[in-house]
């Protein structure tokens, strides 16, 4: 057993062993989805990332039950607030669980929306994740990483850009175009200036920092459009949230930005996040990702890139890569690279699991920062559920 697997059985024989005879004697029979709660939290110990601050006055709500509420929203996949005080209310269990013993106890809607809020703005369960993921996996080196993301409908509006800001983008067409001069064939005796391309947004991510990449992403929310697996153009209004998962389905990282940011551009910045937390070996990414500066930056973290390979509009190529498919297909032939290629699906496995269990289906809170944070509480709970199943 490796050093992750040793260190999740010591946190399940201690849960299993002590924790759960001790509830039960404080508590009525543990369901299934209790048991899943209770190893769910002692694994995580979000309440020890609370800071402690020293208040003056009318003190604040007991933010470390609401704290374990939201964890528990997300392993229950409820879809609003009202549906978990009112679990709350009825389920003795479950709100001992998190912390409250009377119904008294239970704050207002609003109370739970304004801790909401702050937990949004310190960015509680992206601090929980990267502890939980550096502590799991420190030491260890993780065979294959994934990467892709997935379309998160929201209910709010488009972003609608100031008049300022549409004025500026005007100026800067004109310019473009004068620099560009007329069309066709220049005049006897003109001399055009070379067209200079203006370096993309990968470009400049070569040379940048990892907070000035996730700062120079786009998080507004707005109009999406992407092939899924099954060869159907979908389109959505919201975000997309990149994730990047290990061997077992584990998240290791995930990135917030706007649904119309290609996947390529946030190649970079996801694997400078994961290369902090954990040590992989391959880098796993669909035809989107197949670019060149992609696989460079892959290599220089010491990594494997296994790419496949987008041939876009060389029809050539597209029939040589089919040919070859089938080549093998008859010759029942399997590359090395394409075996390892296989494991990419743990990615959509845990994109699947997070939207069909941990409530990324259903966002009811606005602007990217809340967005975040309520689909960051999945990830979490996610996190520590996939933890444990590579014990039991």
């Amino acid at each position: 057993m490796s050093k992750l697997g040793q260190r999740i059985a010591q946190y399940w024989e201690n849960i299993q062993g002590s924790l759960f005879p001790f509830l039960e004697e404080e508590l009525d029979p543990l369901s299934q989805k209790q048991r899943q709660l209770i190893a769910v939290l002692e694994l995580i110990r979000i309440e020890e990332h609370i800071p402690d601050y020293f208040w003056t006055g009318r003190p604040p709500s007991a933010r470390t039950a609401i704290a374990r509420a939201f964890v528990a929203k997300a392993v229950y996949n409820f879809s609003t607030t009202e549906m978990l005080i009112d679990r709350l209310k009825s389920d003795k269990n479950f709100r001992r669980i998190c912390g409250w013993e009377r119904k008294t106890d239970i704050p207002h809607k609003s109370t739970f929306s304004r801790d909401f809020t702050w937990f949004s703005k310190l960015k509680l369960p992206q601090l929980v994740h990267d502890a939980l993921i550096k502590t799991a996996c420190a030491e260890d080196i993780i065979g294959h990483t994934s990467y892709d993301s997935t379309a998160i409908e929201a209910r709010e509006k488009v972003k609608k850009y100031s008049d300022q800001y549409l004025q500026e983008q005007t100026e800067e067409l004109e310019l473009l175009a004068q620099k560009k001069g007329k069309r066709g064939r220049p005049k006897k005796g003109e001399i055009r200036i070379p067209k200079q391309e203006e370096p993309n947004r990968i470009d400049k991510q070569l040379s940048m920092s990892l907070p000035e990449m996730l700062g120079d992403l786009p998080k507004a929310c707005d109009i999406g459009c992407k092939k899924n697996s099954q060869g159907y153009v979908e389109k959505w209004k919201g975000y997309k949230l990149h994730l990047a998962s290990a061997d077992g389905g584990i998240p290791l990282s995930a990135i917030l930005t706007s649904a119309s940011v290609h996947d390529s551009q946030v190649a970079i910045p996801l694997m400078s996040l994961t290369a902090e937390r954990a040590i992989n070996c391959y880098d796993l990414m669909d035809a989107a990702y197949d670019d060149e500066r992609i696989k460079e930056y892959s290599r220089s973290l010491n990594h494997v890139p296994l790419i496949d390979e987008n041939p876009r509009r060389d029809v050539n190529r597209k029939n040589e890569i089919e040919t070859e498919a089938k080549a093998r297909k008859i010759l029942n032939f399997k590359m090395p690279e394409d075996i390892r290629y296989n494991e990419r699906t743990t990615v959509e496995r845990s994109n699947a699991r997070l939207k069909d269990e941990f409530g990324a289906r259903t966002v009811r809170v606005k602007g990217d920062a809340k967005v975040m944070c309520h689909l960051m509480f999945g990830v979490l709970a996610l996190t520590a559920d996939q933890l444990l199943r590579l014990i039991n």
